[in-house]
């Protein structure tokens, strides 16, 4: 079943995270990973605009997300994006109706 990553990204430095981005696709794509979102306009409809940056990965699995995640490929990435950003991430489960 796919799972996602869903993160609110605030970039504290733009120069840091523009590499971060050039940097990180390709590791993703190791995984299984890809982007449904990446930034882009936001338009709050319900509740408190408390969204920055928006980004979900879709996974063919939690496992591949989770692997994405805590691997060493992408270790020193995830230290760039934090040195260059405060973000909330959540890896969700996909639905499977039935």
């Amino acid at each position: 079943m796919a799972a996602y990553v869903i993160a609110n990204i605030t970039v504290t430095d733009p120069v840091k995270f523009r590499e971060y981005g050039a940097q990180v696709g390709p590791v993703l794509a190791k995984f299984g990973g890809r982007y449904l979102v990446r930034g882009g306009a936001i338009e709050v409809a319900e509740g408190a605009p408390n969204f920055d940056r928006l980004v979900v990965l879709e996974f063919p699995s939690m496992e591949a997300a989770r692997a994405w995640y805590y691997s060493p490929e992408y270790a020193p990435l995830l230290a760039l994006r934090n040195s260059a950003s405060i973000s909330n991430l959540a890896f969700v489960e996909g639905y499977a109706p039935g």
